[in-house]
């Protein structure tokens, strides 16, 4: 059976086996320091992104060293909400890194594009992007059109979404039973990786379109285990 190709953002996740009933009512307290962290690095992703901008259009690569920031933003933003209300999957604490982590129970890498378009800003960025805006915006929450907007964003500021009323209902398990369903836990990760996808294109980190494809689970599809 043929497999779906792997596409250029790839987020790789393994539920815990045991996961604390009630923790999961104080990681917002315990992870603030990694908040006030990522104010500051958003804004200076932002300002990045502008930046990188401006470098596709005219020379139609993202300046590598912007990129490789950009990238371990991204991938801070999500082990945070991996840890706490993006998925509630793990009990252990993120690191403070922008870089792979490989042994944190998920990563997310994002392919450096040799060659963009030029015109990539100008349409392919917020004209073929609307769809895709449009229904990362309603798994992610209202928070997430702020960002996709050109707006400060992460992945904790959102509000309710898809992604956050299953995040609910697993909390509820967790709390009630102690379980945290590998049903519930794949559909979660299908739903974030999604939006993930979906925020590497708006910042223009790739030039492949993402697919309207929800890949539940925590592995990539076609991806070799």
């Amino acid at each position: 059976m043929a497999t779906a190709p792997l596409y250029p953002v790839r987020v790789e996740a393994e539920l815990a086996p045991h996961l604390s009933r009630w923790l999961w009512l104080v990681k917002w307290f315990l992870a603030i320091p990694h908040y006030i962290c990522l104010v500051f690095l958003w804004l200076a992703f932002v300002v990045l992104t502008v930046v990188a901008f401006f470098g596709i259009l005219f020379t139609g690569r993202y300046p590598r060293g912007i990129f490789d920031f950009n990238a371990g933003v991204l991938r801070w933003s999500w082990r945070v909400a991996y840890y706490t209300y993006g998925a509630l999957a793990t009990d252990e604490y993120p690191p403070f890194s922008l870089g792979p982590e490989p042994g944190y129970p998920t990563t997310l890498e994002i392919e450096y594009p040799e060659d963009l378009r030029r015109g990539l800003p100008l349409i392919g960025w917020w004209l073929a992007g609307i769809p895709h805006y449009l229904i990362a915006g309603i798994f992610a929450g209202g928070g997430w059109f702020a960002w996709s907007w050109g707006a400060h964003w992460s992945l904790e500021t959102r509000g309710g979404g898809v992604i956050g009323l299953a995040v609910l209902v697993a909390a509820i398990l967790l709390l009630v039973k102690g379980t945290y369903p590998h049903g519930l836990f794949d559909f979660v990760l299908g739903l974030n990786r999604w939006v993930l996808r979906v925020s590497a294109y708006a910042a223009l980190m790739t030039r492949d379109y993402p697919p309207f494809r929800l890949d539940a689970g925590g592995h990539e599809p076609g991806a070799v285990m």
